[in-house]
């Protein structure tokens, strides 16, 4: 049997929800957690009812008569892999809405409400919404970082017996998900298309979005290649970071920026498969990149988060917008990164309140007033100072 890594945080978050809301919905990628967190969720009651879409006696008993199923359900429903009957959401609002309301529902999907047309709508006002990662630092333990930078954090790649181990099951997940799950979305796209274009985001990982560019390469249109990039952002697969522009003189950039979301399936996708060639990689820096935004936005919460740069070259990898105050986030994969010239740029022109700089050390000290180097181990430090929830949106 699997061993499993505590999350007390999400399962907190989770509990909280829907405490006040008569739906809520986790999201995040495929084999992220979700069902054993809604498991763990409803093993402390007494009346739940768990429906599987993913299995043929689920979809049947909710594809059929979805009214007359639900409304003798009572307590906490669990509906796995929503997505896969977009038709119950518009069911569900009777009876989210019913003063004699006598369940409280649990969705878990795997796709954004951007790509199953009309949840957003039909649960507008009565969902909260829990954004469900892979494993974090701080569940797996500071001691586990680069294995969790290796192998990424879907739960059975992190916990694989070694690197090949992991390195099978990601390899058998990107077949799966482009075989699969993006099929069953109603999507017509061929695999091999997309995981071309995958692995080419990839190589792109944590750089400014060129439509035209990746069009080229692919030889398809730009609108072609960012209809791509929204399918796989919306099936949890990359994080396109919007930029942040303010009323400034300066030249500011305004496309995103992409990145791989799970650290592992990038280091499958550009065939990385140890630490070693991983230091001796092209992508070294940029993995880190990648790596270290996730766990920061795992911590401390993926609303109002941008990303900034200049024209002339000055930029910023993480702005957090929080309490009506500005923070800065740099990341460095160095041994003891230090004070530059596009720091001071960043302090000066975005006014933040502090820029952390986060690496792979073991050593926190200060760079300057407002600027601080802190090893990713030591991130509750610098997500403590404005006290957010991580996730509900």
């Amino acid at each position: 049997m699997q061993q499993q890594i505590p999350r007390p945080r999400l399962l907190g978050e989770i509990e909280e929800c829907l405490r006040v809301s008569p739906v809520t919905v986790l999201l995040g990628a495929r084999q992220v957690g979700k069902t054993t967190l809604a498991r763990q969720i409803a093993a402390g009651r007494n009346d739940v009812m768990f429906f599987d879409l993913e299995r043929a006696a689920g979809r049947e008993a909710l594809g059929r008569t979805p009214e007359l199923t639900l409304a003798d359900c009572a307590g906490l429903v669990v509906i796995d892999e929503v997505q896969r009957l977009p038709a119950l959401f518009e069911v569900l609002r009777p009876f989210c809405d019913a003063p004699d309301r006598r369940a409280t529902y649990l969705l878990l999907g795997s796709a954004s409400p951007d790509l199953v047309h009309g949840v957003a709508e039909t649960l507008a006002g009565r969902a909260l919404f829990v954004r469900v990662p892979g494993f974090a630092l701080d569940e797996v333990g500071v001691d586990n970082q680069d294995r969790l930078w290796l192998q990424g954090g879907f739960p059975r790649a992190y916990l694989g017996e070694s690197p090949a181990a992991a390195w099978r099951w990601l390899g058998s997940f990107v077949q799966t998900f482009l075989e699969r799950d993006i099929p069953q979305l109603g999507i017509r796209i061929p695999a091999e298309t997309l995981r071309r274009f995958w692995t080419m985001l990839a190589h792109y990982h944590g750089q400014i979005w060129n439509a035209a560019e990746l069009g080229r390469s692919l030889s398809v249109s730009p609108a072609t290649a960012t209809h791509y990039r929204d399918l796989l952002a919306g099936t949890f697969a990359i994080r396109v970071l919007p930029p942040w522009f303010d009323n400034l003189k300066k030249r500011q950039v305004k496309s995103p920026k992409v990145y791989l979301r799970d650290s592992g399936l990038l280091h499958w996708l550009l065939g990385i498969d140890s630490l070693s060639v991983l230091r001796a990689h092209p992508r070294y820096g940029a993995s880190w990149e990648g790596y270290a935004l996730e766990q920061v936005l795992a911590r401390c919460g993926e609303r109002d988060a941008y990303f900034w740069a200049t024209q002339r070259g000055a930029e910023l990898d993480l702005l957090l917008l929080r309490r009506g105050k500005r923070w800065g986030f740099e990341f460095k994969c160095s041994d003891a990164p230090s004070l530059t010239k596009s720091m001071h740029i960043a302090l000066q022109d975005l006014g933040l309140e502090r820029l952390w700089v986060i690496y792979p050390g073991l050593e926190r000290y200060p760079l300057s007033e407002r600027v601080t180097a802190l090893p990713l181990r030591q991130l509750d430090r610098a997500c403590d100072c404005f006290q957010t929830t991580r996730s509900v949106t």
